[in-house]
């Protein structure tokens, strides 16, 4: 391990830390020697980290992150704090706008290094979704709590276990047709591990990161149409797509128990890209990967006959 490690032995709170996105940036840490702490509501979720760990170099704090005491304590001792935490459901406000500024105030005054915060690209606090408006008001509190934070915003964020991909490989492997919301909005998907790699290079030399927002987009610009014909075409399958106008989209959003919230629906329709207002990968040393560098290999489990079935499946079209 080179001597200018700067995690090599340094403990590094990761609140959020045993989610999807926690997961990869705990793995990147702990190769770099860091002590980690992961702090979450459900910290079991990251027990699967355990075997990566050498003895004595990951923890976990059960936290709650709207109580002041429970932050102070997940933080004591830390020398770089990692903030993950980002939600749909519950008080939005509260967890992704209020929280923020209160372990942003509590890293400072325990003499945190380095703060990294990650938001989402578009950010709004006259935005109608909740979700926007709350990420909005988290890096304001961030930024004045910690002046030298750095402000990460992925666009969505996708890899072998997401929550994206994989719903719609789901779906499109079980229906002949499916319905395609705002079927024209582009995305900039960004993989997991290159969110990863950008927190701990941010984190690393707050000296000349810190202070800053970047946005974080993939090296292509696809639409929701196209994410769909993609994921099918992986899967050796022909489906149907149905584009739902704006108006019966946004009352499917509103109903209770559908794949997508009314909040994702209001996110979703004006797409989400890389406003080039901010720096951005480039300025971080790292290319981007691009979806179809995986997609063919994560499709295997939903194709028809496994990975015995694409070449089936591309001449039956199940």
């Amino acid at each position: 391990m080179s001597k200018t490690n700067p995690f090599q032995d340094k403990l590094v709170t990761v609140f959020g830390g045993a989610g999807f996105i926690g997961n990869y940036v705990a793995q990147s840490l702990l190769e770099r020697g860091a002590r980690l702490r992961i702090a979450s509501r459900n910290p079991e979720k990251g027990f699967s980290l355990q075997p990566l760990a050498d003895l004595g170099q990951l923890q976990f704090a059960r936290c709650d992150i709207t109580n002041e005491q429970s932050v102070a304590a997940a933080i004591n001792g830390a020398s770089y704090v990692v903030n993950l935490v980002g939600v749909f459901a519950g008080d939005q406000t509260k967890i992704m706008g209020e929280a923020p500024g209160t372990m942003a105030r509590l890293a400072a005054e325990q003499g945190v290094k380095a703060f990294v915060h990650v938001s989402a690209i578009g950010p709004g606090a006259e935005s109608s979704a909740e979700y926007a408006r709350a990420k909005a008001l988290g890096e304001g509190r961030v930024t004045e709590a910690f002046p030298k934070a750095t402000i990460l915003r992925p666009s969505i964020v996708f890899g072998k276990d997401d929550n994206f991909i994989n719903m719609f490989g789901q779906m499109i492997s079980s229906l002949p047709a499916l319905p395609v919301f705002a079927p024209g909005a582009k995305l900039q998907l960004v993989y997991v591990d290159d969110v990863a790699e950008a927190v701990l290079r941010t984190l690393e030399n707050p000296a000349k990161h810190g202070g800053k927002i970047f946005e974080l987009g993939g090296p292509e610009q696809l639409t929701m149409l196209e994410i769909n014909e993609r994921i099918a075409a992986a899967q050796g399958r022909e489906r149907k797509f149905v584009a739902l106008p704006d108006g019966l989209s946004s009352l499917f959003a509103s109903i209770p128990g559908t794949p997508m919230r009314r909040d994702q629906w209001s996110l979703l329709k004006p797409g989400n890209v890389a406003s080039g207002d901010h720096p951005g990968f480039k300025e971080l040393g790292i290319e981007p990967k691009p979806l179809g560098l995986f997609l063919d290999k994560w499709m295997v489990r939903y194709r028809k006959f496994g990975r015995f079935g694409l070449e089936n499946t591309r001449s039956a079209r199940s």
